[in-house]
Order: C-alpha cells, then structure tokens, then sequence
C-alpha cells in the first residue's frame, strides 16, 4: 500500500508486486526516484540517468523532475547530453580533470561557451597546437569503400548512423564525453550487437569480434586496463593475443615465431623495457598503449579502431602514435581514430564525423574550411542530417 501511495505520487500505475526487471529502464529510474522520496530526501542526485532512455523516457523523467523541484527538493543531475542539461537545470556546475571550472547560471552560459569549457582550451590556442599542415582527403576513385555501416545503431546507446570509410583514410570521431564515440566505436567491431542497420567490410556482414578479427579488423579499446591488457600476463603473451585467438587455441603459435614478431614489433615501436617476458603491469600506461597497438598490427589488420589511444600518455609516446596513424593509413589501412582532443582529432583525419548525444550528427572533409571552432560549434549545436557532406 505504501509502496502504491508512493509510485501513484508519480504518476505511476503499477503492479508493485512484479519483479522490478519486468519493466523499463525509465520505470526502474522511476522507481528508483519513490524510493528516495519515501526516505524523505531533501537532496537528490541522479547520475547520468537518461543514458539508456529514449526521448518520451527523458520526458517523463523530466517531469518528475520538475515536480520534486517544485516541493523543495534539491537535485544534482549529471549528465553529458547538452540539450538535457538546458531543458532541466537552473544552474551549471563544469568539472574538467579532477577539477572545479565554474558554476554558472544557465541562461548566461551559451551551449558554444560550455563546449570550451568542458573542452578545456580557447579556440585560439587549439589552432596554435595545430601547426601541421592538413591532410588531403582521400580520393577513393569511385572504389568501394572497405567499411560500410549502413544505418548501423543500438536502442539506448546510439541513433542509427551509416558511415564510410575507404582503405588509406582516416576518419576522426569527435564529440564531449559521453556523445556516443565509444558507442559507435564498439557497434562496427561487433562487440555490441547492433538492433538496427548492418556493418559491411569488403561487402561482408561483420557481426561479432569473432568475424571481425577474421575479416582484418583490430580495436584498441578506450579502457586498456580493464578490457586491453591482462596484467598477469608478459608483454609477449599480451601482443599474440588477437593473433592466437584468429588461429583458434587448439592451433598455438610456435615460439620461434612469437618472438620474431614481438622483437619486430617492439623494435618499431619503441616499447620499453625491452623486455617481452616482463608483466605488462609493470610497464607505463604509453608503453601498455603501444603494446596494444602492436597486438593488432601482429595481424595486419585492413581497419584499425582506436578508441583514444593517446589519453594518459606522455607527450612523446603520445606523438610517437599519432605518427604511427599517419604511417599506416599512408601504407593502405583504415583508422576510425576516437579522441577527445579536437587538435588531435584535426591532425591525423581525412575526415571528421561529429558526435552530439548519442547521435552523429555530421561528417566533415578536413579541409581548408574545417578548423576547430567549426567542429565546436557542429558539437554545442549539432548539424541537420541532410548536410552531412558523404
């Protein structure tokens, strides 16, 4: 009965007796929120609560939201999505790193200005890291392209995108955190199963890691400690990783051969300690970069997904990767290159698909034309589908 009085307070109508798995996520928010509000809470903090709901779930969400507001209740929610963030909050609060920006009204900070201050630099400065020349786009010559996702999406995570990318290109992902790269990142490799579109590489179905690694796709994951290296294991063992599970375990790869590769390997990368039978835990998080990188190129790979491989990472590993990118795509393969900062993003690409809420929003040649105020403002605003330009 209390448990009724409390969800018919929400506007609920439900049968409290059901297992609560039995219903939506929005519902499971909802009553999530009854339980606060029976303990009689004065403050309420909802973290990233829309990040599996559809836009009728924020709706109602949202309601809620408002009515709680208006008997008193405080409310800290966080959240990525920027338009949420104005359609609900009197005031914001920016954290950057670990770090306190500013808090500001809402009405007095424009979404653009936001946009750099999560970013964390002033557009000048971003053009100034930025000497390099830009590279040309890739003339695919009427070719087919070697990655074709076709109005490829996942309920919850991403709305259905189609993107192209032809052998030789690279093509940045950028967005705020939480805008979906990842998402997106994980839907073409197979590692989540997409419930909308397919993912073609050289026109056959890629559906799970399995067929991807076959058909020559490598994915460095944005999380390499908790789904990139196994610490337990030396640095030889984690770089014939991807090699050995494309072979099959049954069909183990002789020594002799593993370490030619991995010599090869840490030779060109510049792996330190040289040392192939040291845990890879003991080894700095740039060196743990590189040796996911090279159990990829272990298999020479036709497209490379690399899932911000230079976060965290000294400057000089950090440069020696993004030279790797260039090498690489110069030499045939595709890069789908994730990264949170614009500049990097700007320097290595042919291309660049823009990432708002969990949509992608445009995909832009890196031309003379794209600069980094350009990409901030298609992510604080967003750009009609129908002017995505391929």
């Amino acid at each position: 009965r209390r448990a009724r009085d409390l969800l018919t307070r929400l506007d609920l109508d439900l049968d409290v007796s059901a297992p609560l798995g039995s219903y939506s996520l929005a519902v499971q928010q909802m009553v999530a929120i009854a339980r606060a509000i029976d303990v009689q809470a004065r403050v309420l903090i909802l973290d990233e609560p829309t990040s599996s709901l559809d836009a009728g779930e924020v709706a109602q969400l949202f309601r809620i939201m408002r009515q709680l507001r208006d008997e008193g209740i405080a409310i800290l929610f966080v959240t990525h999505f920027l338009d949420q963030v104005y359609g609900i909050a009197d005031r914001i609060t920016v954290l950057r790193n670990g770090t306190l920006v500013g808090e500001y009204r809402t009405e007095e900070l424009p979404q653009f200005s936001l946009v750099e201050k999560m970013i964390g630099q002033e557009l000048d400065v971003l053009e100034r890291l930025d000497e390099q020349q830009k590279r040309a786009t890739v003339d695919a010559g009427g070719e087919a392209p070697l990655v074709d996702a076709a109005d490829l999406g996942r309920r919850g995570a991403v709305a259905p995108f189609s993107l192209r990318i032809h052998a030789g290109e690279v093509v940045g992902l950028a967005g705020l955190l939480g805008s979906g790269r990842t998402e997106v990142a994980r839907l073409i490799f197979g590692a989540d199963r997409a419930d909308h579109g397919q993912v073609r590489l050289d026109g056959t179905p890629v559906r799970n890691p399995i067929q991807a690694i076959a058909q020559g796709v490598g994915f460095c994951s944005e999380n390499r400690r908790a789904e990139g290296i196994v610490p337990e294991l030396s640095v030889r063992e984690n770089m014939m990783l991807a090699m050995q599970a494309a072979r099959g375990w049954l069909r183990p790869i002789p020594r002799r051969r593993q370490d030619e590769l991995v010599r090869r390997y840490m030779e060109a990368l510049s792996i330190r300690p040289a040392n192939p039978e040291l845990p890879v835990r003991n080894l700095s998080g740039g060196n743990q970069q590189k040796v996911l990188l090279a159990r990829w190129l272990i298999t020479e790979p036709r497209l490379l997904i690399l899932d911000e491989p230079t976060r965290g990472i000294d400057v000089g590993a950090k440069a020696e990767i993004q030279k790797l990118v260039v090498q690489l795509s110069d030499g045939g393969m595709a890069v789908l290159f994730i990264s949170a900062e614009l500049e990097e993003v700007l320097r290595l690409s042919h291309r660049v698909a823009v990432m708002r809420d969990r949509e992608m929003v445009a995909q832009l040649d890196n031309d003379d034309t794209l600069d980094a105020d350009r990409v901030m403002r298609t992510i604080a605003s967003g750009t009609p589908r129908e002017e995505v330009t391929r």
